[in-house]
């Protein structure tokens, strides 16, 4: 799909600079690495290769300066393998996850061998990531004919991964309980009221480690669940129930259906579907927060659009960078503190290339909104027509703002002003900074970015390249091509909401 030629559409950028609707954390952006192994396929195609957290090739260039240009970067370590994998002990033998499609997931259970976790950790202290460990939470459950995980959670077995790291002074950003365990489950399901319970367990296991068996208690990782899809019923009871240990609440997204529907990119080019798939879990799961005694923050714990590994040339294309881009926007709206892609690589949604690392468009798109979007979330709207999507913040670099556009029409030209109901102050320099990203040759399904024309890439040493802006004066309209992405850092317009 290519862009053509169309008319020249005049917009309006509406935004409420009173006050903020939302706050993010300031480190929004969090990516996924998983447990699936080469032998992970969907619809005849393998997608996966050596991106597994046991044989992901640590010592990549790119990979490392990936990670360290997103800096502090969340990186969540889970997936669905994760609620069958055990923690090597002093003595035990390690197994390899096993292709068996008698057992649930496709896999038999795998294990995690403690000189691969200090190998991760060594990668993780260098490139300066956050950790989030998804723990195995059907460790001592007993799985019923009719799908159901019962009994308590046997804890002994991460609570010798949490010591062990522990002791080998191995920073952990949070652990998280469980992988889509949550309402109807996908594989198998834990009832609420069990998983409240076992949540308790996990907040007891962290605080006795951390804070009492150490001499110098260490801070306190976040203790993270559910880590599946939102239903607002289970949510519910488990929020109410897990009040006092349950720091983030966590939902998985995969609004846009399998990787195989051939309707995938219609999907991602209709707004009325980015709206109606979108905002609900969002808006749900924030009053159900704001209706408890709760003081839980929501993240996306694990977001990757189209279900079963994405779809090549798609997920993993400049297309879904509208997708993505818009999910943040939204999230962010509704006071989601974190936002975690699936996956950093791996599959056909990784921001990274599986096989040579190289950043697919969305890298992009992530390094500028972690570049450019603060933490402060402004209301606004967009007038003139409906395939803009628009979004803004405070900046992250100046006391102005950053404004998100994207135009999800492939024929017309956007020419957008920007105004806010109650307007800013205006000081001094009178240029805006601009970064455009369109795809090469104006074909959405391209896996190479144009930023204000000029191709993106990473040099021979593995460097990610300085993103430049262009800058125009205020005074011009924000000319928003079509089948483009532009940020637009106002660092003059100054509002109140930003103070």
């Amino acid at each position: 799909m290519r862009r053509g030629c169309g008319d020249v559409i005049e917009g309006r950028v509406l935004i409420n600079g009173t006050a903020r609707i939302a706050t993010t954390d300031s480190d929004f952006i969090c990516a996924t690495l998983d447990w699936w192994p080469p032998e992970k396929c969907d619809y005849g195609t393998c997608s996966w290769g050596r991106a597994s957290l046991l044989n992901l090739d640590l010592s990549n260039k790119i990979l490392l300066n990936a990670v360290k240009a997103l800096s502090p970067l969340k990186l969540r370590l889970g997936g669905t393998l994760q609620d069958k994998l055990i923690y090597q002990t002093e003595g035990s033998q390690c197994q390899l996850f096993t292709k068996n499609e008698t057992e649930m997931f496709g896999f038999s259970q795998g294990c995690l061998p403690m000189s691969r976790w200090d190998e991760l950790n060594t990668f993780f202290n260098i490139s300066g990531a956050l950790v989030i460990f998804g723990l195995n939470a059907l460790n001592g459950r007993t799985i019923t004919p009719d799908g159901k995980a019962v009994g308590a959670w046997d804890s002994s077995n991460a609570e010798s991964l949490i010591r062990y790291t522990v002791n080998k002074g191995y920073s952990i950003h949070g652990w998280e309980l469980g992988n889509e365990l949550s309402g109807v489950g996908i594989g198998t399901r834990v009832a609420a009221d069990q998983y409240a319970s076992d949540t308790d367990n996990l907040e007891r296991i962290v605080q006795k480690i951390y804070t009492v068996e150490i001499p110098r208690p260490l801070w306190k990782p976040l203790v993270i669940a559910p880590g599946g899809f939102f239903e607002a019923n289970w949510f519910t009871e488990f929020i109410n129930k897990s009040s006092q240990s349950v720091e983030v609440v966590s939902h998985h997204i995969y609004n846009l259906g399998p990787g195989s529907d051939s309707n995938l990119v219609n999907k991602i080019l209709d707004p009325k579907y980015l709206d109606n798939t979108g905002r609900q879990p969002f808006r749900d799961l924030q009053g159900i927060l704001a209706s408890s005694e709760s003081s839980a923050m929501a993240w996306v714990g694990e977001a990757g659009g189209a279900y079963n590994s994405g779809r090549h040339l798609v997920s993993n294309a400049f297309v879904y960078s509208f997708w993505y881009l818009d999910q943040l926007g939204m999230a962010a709206s509704y006071e989601t503190k974190t936002y975690c892609r699936q996956t950093l690589v791996g599959g056909n949604y990784g921001l990274l290339n599986t096989t040579t690392f190289v950043p697919n468009p969305d890298y992009y798109s992530a390094l500028l909104w972690h570049r450019l979007m603060g933490p402060k979330v402004l209301s606004t709207k967009f007038l003139g027509t409906d395939k803009i999507r628009a979004y803004a913040h405070c900046s992250k670099i100046s006391q102005g703002i950053t404004v998100l556009l994207m135009n999800l029409d492939g024929e017309n030209t956007v020419n957008a002003n920007v105004s806010t109901e109650t307007e800013g102050v205006v000081h001094g320099n009178i240029q805006r900074e601009e970064y455009h990203l369109t795809p090469e040759n104006g074909d959405i399904h391209s896996q190479s970015v144009r930023l204000n024309g000029e191709v993106i890439s990473v040099d021979s040493f593995g460097i990610i390249p300085e993103l430049h802006p262009v800058r125009v004066n205020v005074k011009f309209p924000i000319i928003v091509a079509p089948f483009s992405v532009v940020f637009v850092h106002i660092p003059t317009l100054k509002l109140q909401a930003c103070m």
